[in-house]
């Protein structure tokens, strides 16, 4: 940092030779503060975030994928990173985890908010979708408390589709060896009884505040991004 400030003070003497070494010291400071509240202001952009909510088996992960390749977003899966977290060597929160999932039930929001929290501070980008989260009124709560302060909030994008399709769609998942362990018919009842008991009322709380955009998952993968395209573009991504 010395030498930098060094190169910069020589580089400005040999520039306003002429000048007096007052006038020349005032200019220095001056640029070094401007230089000094650029990387302020730049410090306190706020990242944008989009929450990502829909049913198990919506296809929330797929379009997300296509989200990061088109609009250079940052996707994080608050559900992956539990599952990262349960599968650390060491983690002191690890069997919870497991026991949370396994049985269809909502992980503890302090665990989540600080999971999601890390991993934006890791990250060198600025916009984030946060895939199944705020899956219930503690979610909400929690990330009002921990993050709401810290990010610059978009929109719910929210996927919607029936029943069965999801049920469908993650039986075919399991079957294929997707590894998860709630990718099996009694987890995905309990799931399901969650998300309709849990995450429906926050979605419709978002609803109530302008804040929701509705996609309808139902068709293929290709046809709904076509739709969640349009979604992005209109919201200036």
């Amino acid at each position: 940092m010395f030498k930098l400030l060094t190169r910069s003070f020589n580089l400005l003497l040999a520039q306003t030779k002429h000048s007096t070494c007052a006038d020349t010291a005032n200019l220095f400071c001056s640029t070094i503060s401007a230089a000094a509240i650029t990387r302020l202001k730049m410090s306190e952009v706020k990242p944008k975030i989009v929450f990502v909510l829909g049913g198990p088996g919506a296809g929330k992960g797929t379009q997300c994928s296509k989200i990061v390749e088109r609009f250079d977003f940052v996707h994080l899966s608050a559900g992956d990173l539990l599952r990262e977290e349960r599968a650390r060597e060491g983690s002191e929160v690890g069997a919870l985890i497991e026991d949370y999932i396994r049985n269809g039930k909502i992980v503890p929001v302090e665990v989540t908010c600080s999971l999601l929290e890390a991993a934006m501070k890791k990250s060198d980008k600025n916009k984030f979708l946060i895939d199944g989260f705020p899956r219930n009124q503690d979610n909400l709560d929690g990330w009002n408390r921990q993050m709401s302060e810290k990010v610059d909030f978009q929109f719910v994008l929210f996927f919607n589709c029936s029943e069965q399709i999801c049920v469908d769609r993650c039986l075919s998942r399991g079957k294929s060896g997707s590894g998860r362990s709630d990718d099996n018919e009694e987890s995905l009842k309990k799931r399901i009884q969650t998300y309709n008991n849990d995450s429906l009322p926050i979605i419709k709380h978002f609803e109530e505040l302008g804040k929701v955009k509705q996609i309808d998952a139902s068709p293929s993968s290709d046809e709904v991004f076509s739709k969640v395209e349009e979604v992005f573009v209109q919201s200036g991504f």
